[in-house]
């Protein structure tokens, strides 16, 4: 298992070794957010890396969109395309330190828990809960196979996420999505999960 620090991921940017950033919005989750009527919802993109989905969202209006990422440099593409999105919506730092508990109404998951070691799923879904306010939502993707060669990213099954997923959160939506970029069409889940 490497050792997946802050430096580890911030190497990866600074050698372009960024083979989980799609160069887009997330489709499947900006058919989601096509639904959401309410601007002022609060939203968290954990990992968010060159946050493709807070840029998108940011221009659609959404007016509380947070990102964070471990690597200082994953967000320097965003100042550039967006040099008008919060400053202070861009959290550096570890997304399991992060301390706003029951705030957000709504987290999208792209990318980031496919990146984390596999010890820190249970963590992953307890902060998760935690930065949810009663009622909030996490939605997303999650890859719906398991990796033969070592991650990141890491994979897994529908049965493993669910049993993570039920002792904190009720399933909403669970199903392989119809929308994801071709690469990854048959092998993504999108998610909606409301806290318990």
């Amino acid at each position: 298992m490497k050792n997946l620090t802050a430096d580890y991921w911030e190497d990866r940017w600074q050698h372009h070794q960024t083979g989980w950033d799609i160069g887009q919005p997330s489709p499947p989750l900006m058919k989601y957010m096509a639904q959401v009527a309410d601007k002022a919802t609060r939203i968290l993109i954990p990992g968010a890396g060159r946050a493709h989905e807070a840029i998108a969202l940011h221009r659609m209006g959404f007016t509380h969109v947070h990102v964070c990422d471990w690597a200082p440099s994953a967000f320097e593409y965003m100042h550039h395309v967006a040099p008008d999105f919060p400053k202070e919506h861009c959290l550096v730092g570890d997304f399991f330190a992060f301390d706003h508990a029951d705030y957000f109404d709504l987290m999208l998951e792209q990318t980031f828990f496919c990146a984390i070691d596999l010890a820190l799923r249970d963590a992953y879904v307890r902060q998760s809960a935690q930065l949810l306010r009663p009622g909030g939502r996490l939605a997303g993707v999650l890859f719906a196979s398991e990796f033969a060669k070592a991650g990141p990213p890491f994979g897994g099954t529908g049965d493993e996420y669910l049993r993570l997923f039920s002792p904190h959160f009720t399933v909403l939506q669970f199903d392989i999505s119809p929308d994801s970029v071709a690469p990854r069409l048959g092998n993504e889940y999108f998610i909606e999960l409301v806290k318990s």
